[in-house]
């Protein structure tokens, strides 16, 4: 049996794991990837899987951005489900419940970086994405958005940029930030 359930701060160690068998360290040079840098995701829209003795096996997290001429939307991803249950449906678990959540919190819309024919049973077209575009190199043809609120992307278009909230700077970080700014200005 498998559990999907909001993200825990617990749940990091195990997701990034998870994450690395999925994607390997490629993942990290994604166009995705910059509108998530150092951002947090959007609350209550990260989602985990975990088996029946407790392994974390799938996620899937939702994060804020907004197009060129300022349309707010959420980035899905990354999707990532543990390559020995691949295939039995967790994936499309994940993303009902990041959709419907989404939906009830009032969120408009939601675009992706993704495989076409495997999002579009969820309502996913590049219809709604031809005038947009991400911040670097992408595969037009896999960029996908869907609309939760009717019109939520009719006449969008620019190119996306991260608009979440930052991720706070651990105190050791903020250490070294700051003495860095002192010495250049000294």
């Amino acid at each position: 049996m498998i559990l999907i359930r909001h993200e825990t701060a617990s749940d990091i160690g195990a997701r990034e794991r998870l994450l690395d068998t999925c994607f390997g360290e490629s993942r990290y040079a994604k166009t995705s990837q910059r509108l998530r840098e150092g951002r947090l995701p959007a609350d209550g829209l990260s989602f985990t899987a975990e088996d029946a003795d407790g392994h974390l096996v799938g996620t899937v997290r939702l994060w804020h951005v907004a197009t060129g001429c300022g349309r707010p939307a959420l980035l899905l991803g990354p999707l990532a489900v543990d390559p020995s249950i691949q295939g039995c449906g967790l994936g499309s678990g994940l993303i009902q419940a990041a959709l419907g959540r989404a939906e009830a919190l009032g969120h408009g819309a939601v675009l992706l970086v993704g495989d076409a024919p495997y999002y579009a049973r969820f309502g996913f077209s590049g219809e709604k994405t031809a005038s947009l575009y991400m911040p670097g190199p992408f595969e037009r043809e896999r960029f996908l958005g869907l609309e939760l609120k009717t019109g939520a992307l009719s006449g969008a278009r620019g190119v996306l940029r991260g608009t979440g909230a930052f991720e706070p700077i651990p105190v050791h970080a903020g250490e070294i930030v700051a003495a860095d700014a002192r010495r250049q200005a000294a």
